[in-house]
C-alpha cells in the first residue's frame, strides 16, 4: 500500500498509550550487561541527514543512544548524511555485524530496502518519524496534527492581520513528497485551511531544503506580482528559506507556519517573522522507540491503539503550538538554549518574552 495513502485513526495517542506486554523483566537482555551476543543486544539505528533538520544530531542521536544504553543494550547509531547509497551500506555493515532490532528514519524511501533484508533475517523493524513500507511498528508524532496546526497557525494570523482567508493569497510550501511524513502534514493542514475558505493561490513542488525553498517561493512571488498575504510552511527549515525572500522583499505581517522548533524558528518566531512553529518534543519520541525497541530486543509483545492502514502499529506522541509566548518553554525542557536563541537583535526580544 503506497505511503500516500496512509490515514491516521481519529483519537490522539500519547507516548503514554503504548502498551507493552510479554516477559519479565528479569528475562532476556535486561538482566545482562551491554556488549554480550551482539545480534540478541545491538539497536541498529540509522538517521537520514542533517540537512533537513537539526534535530537529528542534537536531540535524537543523543535520546536514543542514552535511553537504549541505559536499558543495557549496545546502541549503533549512524546517518547517511543525505545520501541513499550511503544508507544502504551503512545497514549492510550494520547487519553483518549483528543487529537484534533495526530503527530507521526513512530517506527518499532506502528504508524500505533494508527493512527487507533485515525481516529476511527475522530482525524486526520500527519505522522511526517517517512511515515506510514493510515496517513492523511505526513511533512518531502525531502527523495530521501537526499539520492540523499548522493550518490553523495560518488561518488564525490571516483574521489576525484582518484578512478575509477565502480572498487570501496563501502559497503552500510542503515538505518532500518521498517522506511520508510530507503528505500527512500537508493533509492535516489543508483540512483546515480549506474549511475556513482559503484555496492555494500557488503551490510549488515539496521539498526539505532551505535554499530551494526560498527559490521555489521567490519564483511563485514573481508569478502572483510580488503579492502574498500567508504562507503555509512544513517546517521551521523551510521557512527560513520562505522568510528570506520575505525579507527581501520587505514583506512584512505575512502569517507563516512551521515545525521543529529549531533555534533559526524560534528566533524567526520572536522577531515576528514567524507566526508560530509546531514544537515535537523529541524526547518524548525518542523514548517511546525505546520502549518499543527494548521490549523487542527483550523478545516481548508490543501492542499500540493506533494502526496505519497498512496494519501497522502506529505510537502517536503528541505534538504542542509555539508561538513567542511559548519559546521560554522550549527553552526550559531543554531542546533550545537561550545563549543560542538570544543573540544580536534577537536579545530584547529574548528579554521580551522572558526567555532566559
Amino acid at each position: 500500500m503506497k505511503k500516500s495513502s496512509i490515514l491516521m485513526a481519529a483519537a490522539l495517542a500519547s507516548a503514554g498509550a503504548l502498551l507493552l506486554a510479554g516477559c519479565s523483566g528479569s528475562g532476556g537482555g535486561n538482566s545482562s550487561s551491554a556488549g554480550g551476543d551482539a545480534k540478541g543486544k545491538r539497536a541498529c539505528v540509522i538517521l537520514p541527514d542533517a540537512a533537513s533538520s537539526p534535530r537529528w544530531e542534537n536531540f535524537d542521536r543523543k535520546y536514543l543512544d542514552e535511553g537504549l544504553k541505559a536499558a543495557g543494550f549496545d546502541a549503533d547509531i549512524q546517518n547517511a548524511q543525505g545520501d541513499v547509497s550511503k544508507y544502504s551500506t551503512i545497514a549492510d555493515q550494520q547487519l553483518t555485524k549483528g543487529c537484534g532490532v533495526m530503527l530507521l528514519v526513512d530517506y527518499q524511501g532506502a528504508a524500505e530496502a533494508v527493512a527487507k533484508k533485515a525481516k529476511a533475517q527475522g530482525i524486526p523493524v520500527i519505522a522511526y518519524d517517517r512511515p515506510f513500507t514493510g515496517a513492523d511498528y511505526y513511533v512518531s508524532f502525531d502527523n495530521v496534527k501537526v499539520g492540523e496546526l499548522q493550518g490553523q497557525t495560518i488561518v488564525d494570523g490571516l483574521k489576525a492581520e484582518k484578512k478575509d482567508p477565502a480572498t487570501a493569497k496563501v502559497v503552500y510550501m510542503g515538505g518532500d513528497p518521498t517522506d511520508g511524513n510530507a503528505k500527512m502534514f500537508h493533509d492535516g493542514a489543508v483540512k483546515v485551511m480549506e474549511a475556513a475558505g482559503i484555496k492555494p493561490a500557488a503551490e510549488p513542488t515539496g521539498v526539505w531544503d532551505q535554499a530551494k525553498s526560498a527559490t521555489n517561493f521567490e519564483q511563485a512571488l514573481t508569478a502572483l506580482g510580488g503579492k502574498v498575504d500567508a504562507v503555509w510552511v512544513a517546517n521551521d527549515t523551510n521557512a527560513a528559506g520562505v522568510i528570506s525572500i520575505l525579507q527581501k522583499n520587505n514583506l512584512k505581517g505575512v502569517p507563516v507556519s512551521g515545525q521543529d522548533a529549531n533555534v533559526a524558528g524560534l528566533q524567526n518566531i520572536l522577531l515576528g517573522w514567524q507566526t508560530a512553529t509546531v514544537y515535537k518534543p523529541v524526547k518524548e519520541e525518542a523514548d517511546a522507540a525505546v520502549k518499543v525497541a527494548v521490549s523487542l530486543l527483550k523478545g516481548e509483545k508490543v501492542t499500540a491503539d493506533q494502526k496505519l492502514d497498512d496494519g501497522t502499529p502506529y505510537i502517536a506522541v503528541t505534538p504542542q503550538l509555539v508561538g513567542p509566548d511559548q519559546v521560554k518553554d522550549v527553552v526550559a525542557a531543554g531542546d533550545a538554549s537561550a545563549s543560542d536563541i538570544c543573540t544580536g537583535d534577537v536579545a530584547a526580544a529574548c528579554t521580551k518574552y522572558g526567555v532566559q
